[in-house]
């Protein structure tokens, strides 16, 4: 019953997934708050914090220095939830690099007590809003995920959706209007205490460049509840597509709503134009647009991966060009020519992002990672060849002198030889 409803256990009893199952009187859900700050839920909420890690918050407490006076910690937030005077505060505000982009989006750090309670609090209302969730919703949600999404468009390309349209929310995580996002909350949950505790989160100040303002709008990206909050304002969006018996494939903002034919096609995206102008969201204006699938070289993005009609007509699934060069850009600092590291120790930083990459693209088409896997290679004979006194890249006898078996010996993770070895494994009745 927990595993179906994605309930924690020690946090949602046997009661209220019975409840949850049957229906609560009105449909929203009292005496909620008591759960939050119930010792084995903030116990949960700190074990699972400490085993993300991450930045400390505007407060300068690390995970590590939390740990020391954990238990002391974990009753005083808990006297204060009972009370009902604990604060949320100030997140304290970061911009990081997009993926293959000179662009930066906002990364907010919540200190690690607050990080605590929103996990404690997520962990007793996600089970009420996944019930409410609908199935073409992937991002952020228990038992789901990003490969989960792409199989899903995979099998609705080969099924004849080759109309996709492409849709981009511009700036999406800070601009969901707060009134309207928790009328949605209180449309299931009807104790004050724990819609309050959802409001302190969405107005919490930001701390930015020693600065502190309130925000108006958004849910921070970075804080552990925010994702549910964002899922929960577009899903009626995902309803509505549902009603319209349209295959839609969404993963927290990234969506894509893909159709038979382009007439069918520009009706969704009419229908999603007109229902994010009610919503107080913007569509961003070149990015969002009608692709069709049907002519050689045409193409569409979606969660790092790029589907890609060949002249052949054929559909393959490659990899995104920012997404290349986000690798490429993680590869290179390690690879340098002139470093003062042996061969070995190389190979040892680069194998765990090779496998990590590997995990993810592996269900691209096979030459993209043999090509990559020659990429690496270069980098390395490249190094080999100063080494020897030579100038430039890796060249000519370079390869001979290097062959590929050479960086086998040195333990290389070869992407091709991974994705051998799994079809093989595959082949033969073996579980991956």
């Amino acid at each position: 019953m927990w595993d179906r409803h994605k309930a924690e256990r020690g946090v949602w009893s046997t009661g209220m997934l019975e409840a949850l199952e049957r229906g609560v009187k009105g449909g929203k859900w009292f005496s909620l708050i008591d759960k939050v700050y119930a010792e084995r839920t903030l116990a949960l909420g700190w074990a699972k914090v400490r085993r993300n890690a991450g930045a400390c918050g505007v407060d300068g407490v690390t995970v590590s220095r939390f740990e020391k006076q954990a238990e002391h910690r974990l009753r005083t937030v808990e006297e204060q939830l009972k009370r009902g005077t604990y604060r949320p505060r100030p997140i304290q505000r970061t911009w990081i690099p997009k993926p293959g982009s000179r662009e930066k989006r906002p990364l907010g750090i919540p200190a690690v007590v607050d990080r605590v309670v929103q996990t404690a609090l997520r962990m007793v209302i996600e089970p009420i809003f996944e019930r409410e969730f609908a199935p073409q919703s992937y991002g952020f949600r228990p038992g789901r995920s990003c490969k989960d999404a792409l199989r899903r468009v995979d099998e609705l390309l080969q099924s004849g959706y080759v109309h996709v349209v492409d849709i981009d929310i511009k700036g999406y995580f800070d601009c969901i209007p707060h009134e309207r996002l928790m009328k949605q909350v209180k449309e299931h949950i009807a104790d004050g205490r724990v819609l309050g505790l959802i409001e302190g989160f969405l107005k919490a100040k930001v701390m930015e460049t020693g600065k502190e303002w309130e925000p108006t709008a958004g849910t921070p990206q970075g804080g552990v509840i925010s994702p549910l909050l964002a899922n929960l304002y577009l899903n009626p969006l995902d309803w509505l597509m549902e009603q319209k018996g349209v295959q839609m494939v969404r993963y927290a903002d990234d969506m894509v709503v893909l159709c038979r034919d382009a007439e069918a096609a520009q009706e969704a995206l009419e229908a999603i134009r007109a229902w994010m102008k009610e919503a107080g969201l913007t569509l961003h204006p070149e990015k969002t647009c009608v692709v069709s699938l049907t002519e050689p070289g045409s193409h569409v993005d979606f969660l790092g991966y790029r589907f890609w009609r060949t002249c052949k007509g054929t559909l393959r699934r490659l990899i995104r060009p920012k997404s290349m060069k986000h690798f490429r850009a993680k590869i290179k600092p390690l690879t340098k020519r002139a470093n003062g590291h042996s061969l070995e120790a190389v190979v040892m930083k680069l194998n765990p992002i090779l496998r990590g990459w590997y995990g993810y693209y592996k269900h691209a088409h096979p030459l993209v990672l043999v090509n990559v896997d020659g990429w690496v290679r270069c980098r390395l004979r490249s190094i080999l060849r100063k080494r020897k006194g030579g100038r430039g890249r890796a060249r000519g006898k370079d390869h001979q002198r290097w062959p590929n078996r050479y960086f086998d010996t040195l333990g290389l993770f070869c992407l091709e030889a991974a994705c051998r070895q799994e079809l093989s494994s595959l082949r033969h009745g073996a579980k991956c």
